[in-house]
């Protein structure tokens, strides 16, 4: 993930994780500010039942004329005089009857001819209504509603001095009219239920589709609050309370778009002001994180360039701002003055390997010069014998192999170094080969009794014979130089992938130390010893150039180990 991404997701992070407790915190607000809107109905369902409360209690002042209609009872007269006045006088009296003390109807009366025509004559011998006026005297009796020519009634009885009671049938029209002034919204209603969750009708004219069921569910809830009650085309909220008329209530609904608007319309100005804020977050935190992330990825991939290296990288200053630009003009400084460094070290490290290999070079190449020289002087004083001459002549002749050799070994490595050593690749016979290398060596092995042999499982591998030879030729020789007894075999196997050449030895061995520098030039193990320190670096090299590695295991006392891998690509 890059420097980029992190920042980018760190910054929302840090911006949006602070809108979690908010958003919680709105949502926990809203659902009680529902609850806080359905109180207001509930204040207004409350209020209806109290005025419906107070409606029954003034019927009882308003049936001031009850012992007009028993002194008339009394006289043996009929009271309906007396019963049409006050039908009159309370156009909420639908209907007024005087009942015997067994529910048997004595008189009727009733402005609307109608109604008088429509209603059968009463009888409500046995009706536990009878008794309970009988019980508490001067006590009103208020029945259920139902409803009558359409409109909302409830049946009352009305116990008189002499035993009869007085029935009337009262309308509730006029009274849910006025009410309907308190309606809440366009779409709050008032509405009489009964326990079985019947609506009547009221002052709309008709009874909107509720489900009774869902009504009774609410009734038996415990709350008063009716927060999701559907109709086939809208879905309504309210609250109910209970009324004095037996098993009814009185319900306010309205419909849950309008009861809720103003929390809808807070929902959207919220969902705005999150969205701008998610915008602005989104493209803030964008941008911070270019501005940030640039220079910090620019300075990452400048500083893995210098680790690699490369001292020429340059990061551009304009990139970055306050704190970062400074940031950048430092690091420029740093590898302006790491490549002058690295330039001043590599000329001390040049001068130093100048100065090691002229003493390398200077002491092996002063030996043979200054035997050439005293034999040359010898030679010409002419006081020698033929013999002696001749011995002369021969060490003269070695002296000069050994400098062209070192020579030769120089120049060798300056090709390498320079990637100017030519490798032609061919089918060699190995046998033939190693048997070459042990023969030309076979007599220095044998002066000290050494055990020289080869056991090879390969019979033909792909490299450049001339070369090859020169690498065995080092690494057997240099095995029985450091090998004072056993010996020295020189074993080929091959896998799938690669073949394995491995000069073996019983020799004075390496230690872990001593191994970390062995393939370097100029370097000697044991510097008592007769040699250049460039034989090993050629040798690895050479075998590098063919694709392949040399690699030496070895142990201070019991040996060591030389290993050529070839790839077998080619064969």
């Amino acid at each position: 993930m890059s420097i980029f991404s992190k920042l980018f997701k760190l910054f929302l992070a840090v911006v949006f994780f602070p809108l979690v407790p908010l958003c919680l915190l709105l949502g926990y607000y809203q659902v009680h500010l529902k609850d806080n809107i359905l109180e207001t109905h509930t204040n207004l369902a409350e209020m209806v039942a109290s005025s419906m409360s107070q409606h029954i209690e003034d019927l009882t002042w308003r049936l001031a004329f009850a012992p007009q209609v028993t002194a008339q009872l009394q006289k043996n007269k009929s009271p309906l005089p007396v019963l049409n006045e006050a039908l009159e006088a309370n156009p909420d009296f639908m209907f007024l009857a005087v009942l015997s003390p067994d529910g048997a109807e004595k008189y009727r009366a009733s402005l609307d001819t109608a109604l008088l025509s429509q209603l059968p004559t009463l009888n409500l011998q046995g009706d536990p209504a009878l008794s309970r006026p009988a019980a508490t005297p001067t006590q009103l009796s208020i029945s259920h509603f139902d409803i009558v020519s359409g409109r909302p009634i409830s049946e009352f009885l009305y116990p008189l001095t002499n035993g009869d009671f007085l029935y009337g049938i009262l309308s509730f029209s006029n009274f849910l009219a006025r009410l309907q002034a308190q309606r809440i919204g366009q779409t709050g209603h008032i509405y009489i239920v009964d326990a079985s969750g019947q609506v009547y009708a009221n002052a709309y004219g008709t009874a909107p589709a509720f489900d009774p069921s869902a009504l009774r569910r609410a009734f038996a809830s415990g709350s008063r609050l009716i927060k999701n009650l559907k109709t086939p085309q809208d879905t309504y909220v309210g609250a109910f309370a209970a009324t004095p008329i037996l098993g009814s209530y009185a319900v306010v609904l309205q419909l849950k778009a309008e009861a809720y608007r103003s929390i809808y319309h807070t929902n959207i100005i919220l969902a705005l002001f999150l969205l701008t804020i998610a915008t602005l977050a989104y493209f803030g935190a964008l941008t911070f994180a270019e501005r940030v992330g640039e220079p910090i990825e620019a300075l990452s991939q400048a500083a893995a360039q210098v680790s690699s290296g490369n001292l020429d990288v340059h990061v551009d200053p304009e990139i970055g701002w306050g704190e970062f630009k400074r940031l950048i003009n430092a690091f420029n400084q740093m590898t302006v003055d790491l490549k002058d460094y690295q330039v001043l070290r590599l000329q001390a490290q040049v001068s130093e390997l100048k100065e090691q290999v002229f003493r390398s070079v200077a002491h092996d190449l002063r030996a043979p010069l200054m035997g050439l020289q005293g034999y040359i002087y010898i030679l010409q004083n002419g006081q020698v014998t033929d013999e002696e001459k001749q011995n002369y002549l021969k060490l003269m002749s070695e002296a000069a192999q050994n400098l062209s050799a070192l020579l030769e070994d120089v120049l060798d490595v300056s090709r390498l170094e320079a990637g100017m050593a030519q490798v032609h690749k061919e089918s060699v016979d190995l046998h033939a080969l190693v048997d070459e290398v042990l023969g030309t060596l076979r007599p220095t092995a044998a002066q000290k009794n050494l055990s020289l042999q080869a056991h090879l499982s390969v019979d033909r591998l792909p490299a450049d014979p001339k070369l090859l030879k020169r690498v065995l030729t080092n690494l057997v020789s240099n095995a029985i130089k450091f090998t004072q007894k056993g010996f020295v075999n020189v074993l080929a196997t091959q896998d799938s992938t690669s073949f394995t050449v491995q000069v073996q030895d019983s020799g004075i061995g390496l230690s872990a130390q001593e191994i970390k520098g062995l393939f370097h030039k100029y370097h000697q193990v044991h510097a008592d010893q007769p040699g250049f320190g460039l034989g090993l670096f050629i040798s690895r090299q050479l075998v590098e150039a063919h694709g392949g590695t040399l690699s030496v295991t070895s142990q201070p006392g019991r040996g060591s180990t030389f290993t050529i891998r070839l790839p077998k690509e080619g064969v």
